[in-house]
């Protein structure tokens, strides 16, 4: 392993270490990366910055620092918010024009949860807008480009999250994952990110996009990154959301050095058929024997309904869309369109003017599903069929532990590839789906590269509250692999 020479080459983990014996500080920090967050400006990662307040948020952890006494395990460590998190000191977008400008007045609860664990806010993450998308060029504010290849995707819609840590702008970043969009985007980009359980992180203070599949989560290059990060993400938050796990915040770290020996990873047929690019395959099926020599038993199993979880979820997250974004209608807050005649045409000119394509699609079919006459034909059968993806994985978790597979049916493609054919981007998302649509936890791990170089993540799926498990089997394959420490030229 590389010993590193400078702030950017430090896991969490690492800088977490270098701040708390004083060998650098955190101001020192903050300005290291917010230089380097500005001199590559041409990835399209970052959309707001507040030098003042980070600096201000720095200095507070380097008078801990010194005092000698705190505890916060992410004391004085930058951390970038995905946009979809309001912020009172930083904009707060979600990606779109609606919301030009806007600033809340109160912090999202992972905002609040990670800066009372003394992480220092660099900046505000580029997204899909209002999270939708699985490329991140549906951003009012332009395309992220991936850092191993600027002329490709970073994937979304958490990809400004995926693209900043992978080309070490910041060490971590926060992302939320609706149906794969932490998943995905780090598989593209080649580093470490995983979704809880949902409801193990509130979602008060998030845009809602689709309510009961929203969940947040964080991005990293190392699964012991992802564990600091997701131990102070966590933790119940019953007076603020309504559907937050009522259950206590767990430290994941303490788990990672667990011996993997007889556990059971389940290997899906359904993951491995036809659509799944070649290159993807023979990585993520090198990873498996590593998975083997670390005493793991792989274990076939079947997930038949997988190929329904795109229609399922084509119905159920626009529908619970056309209901959350119908708040943006210019009258509270928002953008307002400048010209209109009465309150109809207002509503109308601004949703027009400040929706973007793929979220105005979303909301047509969620208004349709939900329609008189089409409620019970699309909507409901969607919720039942719902119900057997998850008692599919409930039967699978009998023979196994944990189930592995591809993240992604392909690495990284071109921009503009998929934009005038928005069902195929839908279809990058079949192995991500099914886990989102049952609430479980799943995270991505890098396992190679693939085609042009470009990497390739393995993706892990555990059973409801088993973060530990899934964040230990993947760091035991990181301290076995070096697949994690690449990275992209020139950063």
């Amino acid at each position: 392993m590389k010993t590193p020479t400078e702030l950017h080459d430090y896991s969490v983990a690492e800088l977490a270490i270098q701040l708390r014996q004083r060998k650098v500080s955190a101001v020192e920090t903050a300005q290291h990366f917010l230089k380097r967050s500005r001199d590559h400006a041409e990835l399209g990662a970052f959309l707001d910055f507040n030098e003042e307040a980070t600096l201000e948020q720095a200095r507070s952890a380097d008078a801990a620092l010194a005092a000698g006494t705190a505890t916060a395990a992410l004391l004085g460590v930058p951390v970038a918010h995905k946009d979809i998190f309001v912020t009172r000191d930083f904009v707060a977008t979600a990606g779109s024009k609606m919301l030009a400008g806007y600033r809340s007045p109160f912090d999202a609860t992972v905002v609040v949860n990670l800066s009372a664990q003394g992480a220092v806010t660099l900046g505000k993450l580029n997204c899909d807008e209002f999270a939708m998308g699985s490329a991140n060029e549906n951003s009012a504010y332009g395309p992220v480009k991936n850092p191993w290849d600027p002329s490709r995707v970073p994937g979304g819609s958490s990809g400004g999250s995926a693209a900043a840590v992978a080309a070490r702008l910041v060490p971590a970043a926060t992302g939320t994952d609706t149906g794969g969009s932490i998943r995905q985007p780090a598989s593209f980009c080649g580093i470490t990110g995983i979704k809880p359980t949902y409801g193990r992180a509130s979602r008060y203070g998030m845009v809602a996009f689709a309510s009961s599949l929203d969940q947040a989560g964080p991005l990293a290059r190392t699964a012991e990154d992802c564990a600091l990060l997701l131990s102070a993400m966590c933790g119940p938050d019953l007076d603020r959301d309504s559907t937050s796990l009522d259950i206590p915040a767990e430290k994941f770290e303490r788990s990672l050095d667990d011996s993997l020996v007889g556990l059971r990873i389940g290997v899906p047929a359904e993951f491995f058929g036809e659509g799944l690019a070649a290159d993807v395959r023979a990585a993520v099926e090198a990873a498996l024997k590593e998975y083997e020599k670390l005493g793991v038993k792989l274990v076939p199993i079947t997930l038949p309904r997988t190929e329904l979880s795109i229609p399922v979820y084509y119905v159920i997250a626009p529908a619970e869309a056309s209901s959350n974004l119908s708040r943006f209608d210019g009258v509270k807050f928002g953008h307002r369109a400048g010209h209109y005649g009465d309150l109809i045409d207002m509503y109308k000119k601004t949703r027009s003017q400040g929706f973007g394509d793929e979220v105005k699609r979303r909301i047509m079919i969620g208004t349709y599903v939900l329609s008189h006459g089409y409620y019970d034909a699309y909507y409901l059968q969607a919720q039942k069929i719902r119900r057997m993806i998850a008692d599919d994985f409930q039967q699978a978790f009998k023979q196994c532990d944990l189930i592995a597979g591809p993240v992604a049916p392909t690495v990284a493609w071109k921009l503009g590839d998929k934009s005038d054919d928005p069902v195929a981007s839908y279809l990058a998302d079949i192995f991500t789906l099914p886990a989102s649509l049952a609430g479980l936890p799943g995270m991505s791990v890098p396992v190679g590269f693939g085609a042009s170089d470009m990497p390739v993540g393995m993706q892990l799926i555990g059973d409801y509250l088993q973060e530990s498990r899934l964040l230990n089997a993947a760091h035991r394959l990181q301290q076995a692999t070096d697949w994690h420490l690449a990275r992209p030229d020139g950063f």
